[in-house]
């Protein structure tokens, strides 16, 4: 029988008569739990990474399914990739259930529909180079876990991260992250120990693909965008510390061609003229 731990009463009760302190430290007590139970995921989150990498320098892109919570943290790692990283937002694709409104508002039923999240991979044209990532905390979700069957059908490369095991996403995923947090310090509220779980895992896949796709050097983001003052000062001191140029050649090469990698690559190849 499917237990949903998501759903299973919180371990505090009478919040109401606590003082803030006692539900602040309370809260940060239940939130040691998290980075744990992510890290007895990794091993599985290594595997799908290992396998997305080549199919993205491919052309293949990463989608991430989600209804409410889980549907907002994957469009929110999605649109995070761009300026970090300087890959078009065509790379990785969040989709939520109930479309861009249900960013701000709740759409009523919009999840519940296990056809309609396949439907919206094949507007975007899905191939076998892609990969589709389900997250959704209850791991029953119709909108995921359609598009996740439909997906693995055709045989496209699945992934999902839920916060129960044995869920029925889990059954349609190549590559199941089960992250285990227990239950929500408020019964039910999965914005809270499983959103954060689940943005973490979010940061380690993105991340992790990005740097093996060659969008970092060293440890510096030479690829972000450069659309304010302090990344352009960011940039600037990479270009500093990696040329050994005086900060404002640094800030004119940076703003001549676009990017601090490719400020420094134009300026090895003058160099080595």
């Amino acid at each position: 029988m499917f237990v949903k731990i998501t759903e299973q009463a919180s371990l505090y009760d009478d919040l109401e008569k606590k003082t803030v302190g006692e539900l602040l430290y309370d809260i940060n007590s239940e939130d040691q739990k998290i980075a744990p139970a992510v890290k007895k995921t990794i091993p599985v989150i290594e595997k799908l990474v290992t396998e997305i990498v080549p199919r993205m320098r491919r052309g293949g892109r990463i989608f991430y399914m989600g209804a409410g919570t889980s549907g907002r943290l994957g469009v929110l790692d999605a649109s995070e990739l761009p300026p970090t990283f300087g890959v078009p937002p065509s790379m990785v694709i969040g989709l939520i259930a109930g479309g861009d409104t249900a960013l701000r508002n709740a759409v009523e039923n919009a999840e519940d529909d296990p056809h309609h999240g396949w439907d919206e991979l094949v507007a975007h044209k899905i191939t076998k180079r892609d990969t589709v990532i389900g997250i959704a905390a209850s791991g029953t979700t119709p909108y995921v876990i359609g598009a996740l069957h439909e997906a693995r059908a055709h045989g496209i490369l699945t992934g999902c991260i839920t916060s129960n095991p044995d869920s029925p996403l889990a059954a349609e995923a190549d590559y199941p992250i089960e992250m285990i947090v227990g239950p929500e310090f408020v019964t039910g509220s999965s914005r809270m120990k499983s959103g954060t779980g689940q943005k973490m895992i979010l940061n380690m896949i993105t991340t992790t693909v990005m740097i093996k796709l060659g969008r970092v050097k060293g440890n510096m983001m030479v690829n972000m965008q450069l659309t304010n003052q302090k990344l352009v000062d960011r940039g600037t001191r990479m270009i500093v510390k990696e040329l050994g140029l005086d900060y404002e050649h640094a800030k004119v090469m940076l703003l001549m061609h676009g990017s601090v990698k490719k400020a420094i690559d134009e300026y090895n190849k003058e160099e080595n003229l």
